[in-house]
């Protein structure tokens, strides 16, 4: 019997199949997504383009110059194979610490989720700030990290009419999970805080700081931190 999950391949493109694991948000799903992953990024196999990690899914784009039928065998021949389901050694995921700064004009939802959660503001930054989350996938915008690993006490429904604008850097609770703003943008998300790290540079190489499979933590800071790293991350 193997030990992964099942797993589909259909047909995403001419030159892309899609690996499904399942149609759900399941942490052990989106684990072996980023082991499928790593497992091709560490091989390089010649007709490899690109690997693209959602949820419970990889789309996996090749060289249109490849016959898909070859392909598609050396994705079935991987799924089969126990070891392409965990992670390389030399594939171990990256400990991001992420500078925070909680309430005020940084999370203007702060004290209303606090309240809604039946925790002090304190209370919510301290349970928020303690979870170990995983990036799931990048989504919505270029950069945007969804995070999974929010401690289910904290999960809040999102705002029944979105902001028309959201400042980059913004740290939010959606449903069951946490995500950052990359830059400005209409969101429903719960505000919490803000950082003032840039997540997403088109002229940084690579443009997103985070990657799918990155492990992070958030570390509350102050408004005076806030600005001095805002202004480092300025200057460089």
């Amino acid at each position: 019997m193997t030990s992964h999950p099942a797993c589909d391949i259909e047909a995403l493109a001419d030159d892309a199949w899609l690996l499904r694991f399942g149609d759900r948000i399941d942490p052990g799903l989106n684990a072996a997504v980023h082991a499928m992953a790593a497992r091709l990024r560490t091989l390089d196999p010649p007709w490899l383009r690109d690997v693209v990690p959602a949820f419970a899914s990889l789309g996996v784009f090749f060289d249109a110059t490849e016959p898909p039928a070859r392909v598609h065998a050396a994705l079935r021949a991987l799924i089969e194979d126990d070891g392409a389901m965990s992670l390389p050694a030399s594939a171990a995921a990256r400990f991001v610490e992420i500078p925070v700064c909680y309430g005020g004009d940084y999370g203007p939802d702060l004290d209303a989720c606090a309240a809604e959660l039946g925790l002090t503001p304190a209370g919510l930054v301290e349970r928020h700030a303690a979870g170990e989350y995983t990036v799931a996938m990048i989504g919505f915008a270029p950069g945007f990290p969804y995070l999974s690993g929010l401690d289910p006490a904290l999960a809040l429904p999102r705002l029944a009419t979105p902001r028309a604008r959201v400042a980059a850097g913004s740290v939010a609770i959606g449903g069951a999970q946490t995500g950052i703003y990359p830059r400005e943008s209409p969101g429903g998300w719960r505000l919490l805080g803000r950082t003032p790290w840039t997540l997403f540079d088109p002229h940084r190489n690579p443009p997103a700081r985070l990657r799918p499979g990155d492990r992070v933590r958030f570390r509350a800071i102050d408004s005076n931190e806030f600005a001095r790293l805002a202004a480092e991350g300025a200057a460089s």
